[in-house]
Formats: structure tokens, sequence, C-alpha cells
């Protein structure tokens, strides 16, 4: 195993995390404990959720940009596409953040982030 190979390790490692929590939250957590009358659990879930959440964003970064320039990747259109589409998913964490009930921002940070792992298979390969 090279080097690079272990950054795309963590990388795929923080998207798995990212993308894999917000569909486990939507699914499973937050239809169960939305239903029971003490809202603390949902809240530490949540919170528990955004701190690992913001670990996994500053591993997809670092990782990213790293192999964006070892790669040579800065060019590429599918790229910065993909790039644009992160900085709307930040935009949307902040909106979600601020809104929590808006539960179609939550929707569309999801959709946005399938969009960016399917724009990395397409960079990738």
């Amino acid at each position: 195993m090279t080097f690079w190979n272990g950054v795309l390790w963590l990388h795929l490692l923080a998207m798995g995390f990212f993308v894999g929590g917000q569909l486990m939250l939507a699914v499973v957590v937050v239809p169960v404990l939305r239903a029971a009358e003490d809202r603390g659990p949902l809240r530490a879930a949540a919170r528990r959720f955004g701190i690992g959440t913001l670990a996994a964003i500053v591993v997809l970064i670092l990782t990213g940009v790293g192999m964006a320039s070892h790669y040579h990747r800065w060019s590429d259109s599918t790229l910065h596409v993909k790039l644009t589409l992160v900085v709307v998913v930040l935009g949307l964490i902040a909106l979600h953040m601020r809104r929590p009930e808006w539960h179609v921002v939550d929707a569309l940070m999801f959709v946005v982030s399938l969009a960016i792992v399917w724009l990395g298979i397409v960079v990738a390969g």
C-alpha cells in the first residue's frame, strides 16, 4: 500500500462517515427519537454527529487537497463542480444549524452529498 492509497482510504472513510451518518440519522435515529417526549437524546445524538461531521469535513478537505495536488487535478472541470457542491453542502450545514426544523435542508444536504460522491468517482476514474 502506498502513501497515497492511505490518503485515499482516509478520504473514503471520512466520506462514508459523513454520508452514511446522514442516512443513519434520517432513517433510524431521528424517527425513533422524535417520537420520544424527551428531546434530550435526539439533541445529544445530533450534537455528537455534528462533532464527527466537523472532523470528517476537515479530513475530507485535507486529503482532497493533497490528492488533487499530487494527481494534478486542479484543472479538472469535474473537480471544480465537485468543489462547488462542497461549498453548497457547507452552506446547507450552516443553514441546518440555524434552522434544524427545516427538513428540506436535510434532504438537500443528503442529495448534494450523494452528487459529490458520484463526482468523486468520476474524478478518480
